[in-house]
């Protein structure tokens, strides 16, 4: 399983070299990267599939308003059997982060004002 977090991409002309011309920068990305290695199960019982939509409700929708996630009760009993659960146990994990940390500061705040004023995405 691969997570990327942030992502931009750095056009040429805001990595130029300080007082030589724009056009001479040379773009890249910065971005965050995690990969995990891990060994599937399938959880396949109404009652675990239960426990696991009840997690994702209380971290998608923490204020609660919902109906209770058991087996055999509306609404979501009646949807258990189209749902697959899946128990990743995380063999490895590699990741990287990319963010141009190894030029000058000046550089780094005009770079960071660029992606303020884009505003893009992930940005």
């Amino acid at each position: 399983m691969t997570v990327i977090g942030d992502y931009a991409f750095i056009p040429t002309y805001w990595r130029a070299k300080a007082g030589g011309p724009d056009e001479d920068g040379v773009p890249t990305s910065y971005y965050s990267s995690v990969q995990f290695i891990c060994r599937p199960t399938i959880l396949d019982d109404p009652e675990g599939k239960a426990r696991i939509l009840a997690a994702q409700l209380a971290d998608f929708q923490s204020e609660g308003r919902h109906a209770v996630v058991a087996v055999g009760e509306d609404p979501y009993g009646r949807m258990l059997p189209g749902i697959r659960g899946i128990r990743l146990e995380v063999l490895r994990v590699e990741a990287k982060f990319k963010y141009d940390d190894a030029n000058p500061i000046e550089h780094r705040e005009r770079v960071i004002g660029n992606l303020e004023q884009r505003g893009h995405g992930l940005d």
